[in-house]
């Protein structure tokens, strides 16, 4: 990766980061400044959640079931959606500066072994609903290029959060990005999270498991866990798309007729074992997303890990992935690399995105 040219030039940006994440927990909007003076400096001015109607999570979570002509009217109707997002978020700030609005859009598909992947929210419609430039589809180049299309934080990992030796994002899925000792960026899931925990918790009214109160309360059990531990797509280190989780994952989990409790204290600790499995000893943890507010999955992951666990303040925490579509955005418009063929396996480092004018 070589971002020098970039990193050196004197400048300013104001951009608008758009998240939406398979937890479904709503659209994250963050409004960033860059500045660049022989280092890349940033801050987050203002930062929401949109939290998603019940009617959104049903056509969102149900998409990858849809016609292609479901997807395709989606795929339309979702980026008004977005954008009428954005122009509420632009005046209730009063904000003057916007260079443009990354999105990264909301994932239905994601099988790049076949060569395909898709995240709805046409950008020409976000652009010409809220009247600023957009840039977005920020996968699919990567998976035509032989990459996985994911993951692409480490890129923001490696040029904001250097100072850590592991940066670990528990959202829908957890995630890790680090440095190899040839100073190469490697970043893999590592296992689904919030996807699964709040697949259950939703069945008795809960978003999902405030600080892992239900969890703590749970038995564990052994033999589900073993089965979790084993199963064989653990076996090679892969992006993981909510397809995987309805074919592997929940259809298992049932089959043991388990109380609630236990099925998240039992999962729980899956994250937990499986998240230490990747860190090496004596070594520093950055971790954030919705995972870190879970006290007790927090605790086991400590518990498992003999390194420093570093939790962020709460804008980090919640925005982190936001903040860093935002960056990707800036790098796709100064045509610099913004995905690592180290992490997604693609046949060289390049520049992704496409950009839409208003």
């Amino acid at each position: 990766m070589d971002n020098k040219n970039f990193l050196t030039k004197k400048g300013k940006w104001h951009v608008i980061g758009l998240m939406s994440g398979t937890s479904l927990d709503g659209v994250d909007l963050a409004y960033i400044r860059f500045v660049s003076d022989s280092k890349l400096d940033y801050k987050i001015l203002h930062a929401e959640t949109i939290p998603y109607t019940k009617s959104w999570k049903n056509k969102l979570s149900n998409a990858f079931t849809a016609s292609a002509k479901e997807i395709t009217y989606l795929n339309v109707v979702y980026a008004k959606f977005l954008g009428e997002l954005v122009k509420t978020f632009i005046a209730k700030h009063q904000l003057k500066d916007i260079d443009f609005i990354a999105s990264h859009g909301h994932t239905v598909f994601h099988k790049p072994e076949k060569g395909y992947t898709l995240q709805i929210g046409d950008g020409a419609t976000i652009a010409q609903t809220c009247k600023q430039t957009v840039i977005c589809d920020f996968r699919t180049q990567d998976v035509a290029m032989g990459g996985q299309g994911a993951p692409l934080v480490p890129v923001g990992d490696k040029l904001l959060f250097s100072e850590y030796d592991y940066c670990i994002n528990i959202g829908g899925f957890c995630n890790i990005s680090f440095d190899d000792e040839n100073n190469l960026r490697r970043a893999y899931d590592v296992c689904p999270a919030n996807i699964v925990m709040n697949h259950y918790t939703r069945k008795i009214g809960l978003e999902y498991d405030d600080q892992g109160s239900l969890a703590k309360k749970g038995k564990l059990n052994n033999k589900l866990l073993a089965t979790l531990q084993r199963l064989p797509l653990y076996k090679s280190k892969q992006s993981m798309g909510n397809e995987i989780v309805v074919s592997d994952f929940l259809p298992l989990i049932d089959s043991y007729h388990i109380p609630l409790e236990d099925i998240l204290r039992t999962f729980v600790e899956h994250i937990a074992l499986k998240t230490a499995e990747e860190i090496k000893d004596n070594t520093t943890v950055l971790i954030t997303g919705g995972g870190a507010f879970n006290n007790f999955l927090i605790e086991r992951i400590k518990k498992h890990t003999k390194s420093k666990i570093i939790i962020p303040d709460n804008k980090l925490i919640n925005y982190k992935e936001a903040l860093i579509f935002g960056l990707l955005g800036l790098l796709r418009a100064s045509n610099e690399v913004n995905c690592l063929s180290s992490v997604t396996g693609a046949v060289k480092n390049h520049s992704t995105g496409v950009i839409y004018l208003h």
